[in-house]
């Protein structure tokens, strides 16, 4: 049996406001703390990853290197430095450089209402990829992904056009 994972509640301003079951707080749409990783080659382009076909909203997508959500007294560093573990298989110095607030409703029904903190980090290294997470990856420059999704938007997650509409890249 899977284990439940829970999400941070926060307002606006980032104070934490309590704790709820994940997919709870998805179906009720409830500002929670969120991060994105944006790990970048020595080439100056972004890996990318395509969301694993079965995940619970937004699978089969393309979006920045990795994301989630931090745990309840578990650091947006912390969580992040897990989670790119976890999906990617890679270790990394990352660097928190901006947040934003967005909200989004999905196909299933479910709200993503994130607080989502941006992190930053370098590697050379190539992932080891979760296929649970992970369906495959690429390694693109900014220009070619700008490109991309003016193409074929609906290729991308809503948290990743954002971040890359804001230019917080």
């Amino acid at each position: 049996m899977m284990q439940q994972e829970y999400v941070i509640l926060v307002d606006e301003q980032d104070n934490e406001t309590g704790v709820m079951e994940k997919l709870k707080a998805h179906e009720e749409g409830k500002l929670h703390r969120a991060f994105s990783v944006f790990i970048f080659n020595d080439k100056n382009e972004l890996l990318l990853q395509q969301r694993a076909i079965n995940k619970y909203h937004s699978g089969g997508l393309w979006t920045n290197t990795c994301c989630s959500h931090p745990r309840p007294n578990e650091t947006i560093k912390d969580a992040a430095n897990r989670r790119l573990f976890e999906e990617m298989g890679m270790v990394c110095d990352l660097k928190i450089v901006s947040h934003f607030i967005y909200k989004s409703e999905f196909e299933n029904g479910l709200i993503e209402h994130e607080l989502d903190y941006i992190l930053i980090g370098k590697s050379t290294s190539m992932p080891k990829i979760n296929t649970n997470e992970v369906e495959t990856y690429k390694w693109q420059s900014i220009s070619e992904i700008k490109n991309e999704i003016a193409l074929h938007p609906t290729n991308y997650t809503t948290w990743f056009k954002i971040a890359m509409q804001k230019n917080i890249i």
